[in-house]
């Protein structure tokens, strides 16, 4: 395996690759959170984190949704 170094939520990080977003997700213990993923500008809907792989120098954004009142 080798590395790869991207960017999740402005810090950069480094990790074994492959990396999937789902993988990704599942490390941050997101996986029951209702979540966006936006990849280098551009939302990445939930049916396909299984098969998008992290790409060196990617820009990665999660954001989840908080309730409230």
């Amino acid at each position: 395996m080798s590395d790869i170094e991207f960017q999740l939520n402005g810090k950069k990080l480094k990790k074994n690759i492959p990396l999937s977003l789902q993988d990704l997700v599942e490390e941050l213990n997101l996986q029951r959170k209702k979540i966006a993923i936006e990849v280098d500008g551009e939302i990445i809907p939930k049916s396909l984190h299984h098969s998008t792989q992290v790409q060196a120098g990617a820009k990665i954004e999660i954001v989840h949704a908080v309730g409230g009142g």
